[in-house]
């Protein structure tokens, strides 16, 4: 059987920070519609690889490529344009302003195709997709809210909802159960599944339960390096990752 061409794919990526080679090419490869995980010990070079996945940080060496176009040299808001979207560990959001508002913005960039084109924040085209994504993240009833007086967990469901505004085929996130309480994290992760039915999902995740409950490849990184990858059921069995990263 042959081997599915990957979605976005790195060539020996390679970040070098002064004398410090935070990833040391890295051949990484992800599949359309699956859920994968990047696990590994911090300063194992998980964000910075992901960074660069998204344009965030430059590489030092090596290729990115994406639906087979090399898109190592593009800007973040280029990728974004092509479907890479990026949420942060430490939740980015608007606290001024309303929920609606805040996706509103991300719904209108995705919508203009160049500086000529204003549509209204208000607009039916913004309006519609503001309200779906509202709806697929369960935030539908706290639309005039202003952001910073949601509850974290649901500031993290608006982070969400500000990402599918822009209607991403890979969605990235770092560290998205970080300080939610066990039922947000069951009902994020039931919200991850039902987007990985339209977009490729790649997250950064220490809570190990939730990688072994979502994912469908496990990618492990260790000092810069890609130690394993395989099924969660592989990576749970794997001596090397047991000894780096579980201490067993």
């Amino acid at each position: 059987m042959a081997a599915l061409t990957p979605l976005l794919e790195t060539v020996a990526l390679t970040r070098t920070f002064g004398g410090l080679r935070a990833v040391s090419a890295v051949d990484f490869r992800l599949t359309q519609g699956e859920i994968r995980a990047i696990i590994g010990p911090n300063g194992a070079g998980k964000t910075t690889l992901v960074s660069m996945i998204c344009g965030r940080i430059r590489p030092s060496s090596g290729r990115i490529v994406f639906r087979g176009r090399d898109i190592t040299g593009l800007p973040a808001h280029a990728r974004v344009r092509l479907g890479i979207v990026y949420t942060f560990q430490v939740i980015s959001v608007f606290g001024r302003l309303s929920v609606y508002e805040n996706v509103a913005l991300a719904a209108q960039r995705r919508l203009m195709r160049g500086p000529l084109d204003r549509r209204a924040l208000h607009g039916r085209a913004v309006a519609a997709r503001v309200e779906a994504v509202l709806d697929e993240v369960g935030l539908r009833v706290a639309t005039g809210v202003p952001a910073a007086s949601l509850p974290y967990g649901h500031q993290r469901l608006l982070e969400i909802a500000m990402a599918l505004a822009l209607q991403p085929s890979v969605l990235v996130l770092d560290e998205p159960t970080q300080g939610l309480a066990a039922g947000e994290v069951a009902a994020l992760g039931a919200l991850l599944r039902r987007i990985a039915r339209e977009a490729t999902v790649l997250l950064i995740e220490h809570n190990m339960q939730v990688v072994l409950d979502l994912s469908r490849r496990v990618t492990v990184m260790d000092r810069g390096r890609i130690i394993a990858e395989g099924t969660p059921r592989e990576i749970e069995t794997n001596p090397e990752v047991q000894r780096v990263y579980l201490g067993l």
